[in-house]
């Protein structure tokens, strides 16, 4: 069938946008990809639990999960974000019937947040809500009804910058929530790394 604004019967060229809206794109020099390092710890932190559970390091790990870095910066005087410390991290895992809470979080910090948070953001004060709601064994959809639009944040910056509403998924290729976003990304990213700016918005 016909998709929307002549998909499938129009070349390309044609078609043009699908839609309006706001689209950002942000940089940040802080790390090496030019992400901000909250948004940077809590996607590898993420993807950290998924290998452990694939692995088998960490067994009674489920898919559903989620992350939350919370770093303390000090403002430099052009306006740059430089990290200090990590001050909070935020794990939430679904795990097996049969696993410990005790278990959870020592595997957890052995297992998720050594490997991935460098030792040089960690201190004595440094706070860790491992599974803080308690148990987590009913997760996915079963848990949370609904799939489509969630997580227009993580799948941004954190909370960096600017976000104009749209969810990247579960739209026909036309849209502009994605691809202006990251049109917009490529734009901020190249002002950063070229040294022209320590941050940059692009809206």
């Amino acid at each position: 069938g016909q998709a929307v604004h002549g998909m499938g019967t129009k070349s390309i060229e044609d078609i043009g946008a699908g839609d309006q809206g706001h689209m950002f794109g942000y940089a940040s020099d802080e790390t090496s990809e030019l992400m901000p390092l909250t948004h940077s710890l809590a996607t590898k932190l993420g993807w950290q639990l998924t290998k452990v559970r694939k692995d088998g390091t960490c067994p009674w790990v489920r898919p559903d999960g989620k992350t939350q870095v919370t770093v303390e910066y000090k403002k430099g005087e052009d306006g740059a974000m430089v990290p200090q410390r990590v001050h909070t991290i935020l794990i939430s895992t679904q795990h097996s019937e049969d696993v410990t809470n005790e278990k959870i979080r020592s595997d957890i910090m052995e297992h998720v947040i050594k490997p991935i948070v460098p030792a040089k953001y960690l201190d004595d004060e440094t706070v860790y809500h491992l599974n803080p709601s308690g148990r987590f064994v009913i997760g996915g959809p079963h848990g949370d009804a609904g799939l489509t639009g969630r997580k227009i944040i993580i799948d941004t910056y954190g909370g960096w910058g600017a976000h104009g509403g749209g969810a990247f998924s579960g739209k026909d290729t036309t849209k502009v929530d994605r691809s202006a976003a990251y049109a917009a990304r490529w734009a901020a990213k190249s002002l950063v790394a070229a040294g022209l700016a320590r941050r940059a918005l692009v809206q």
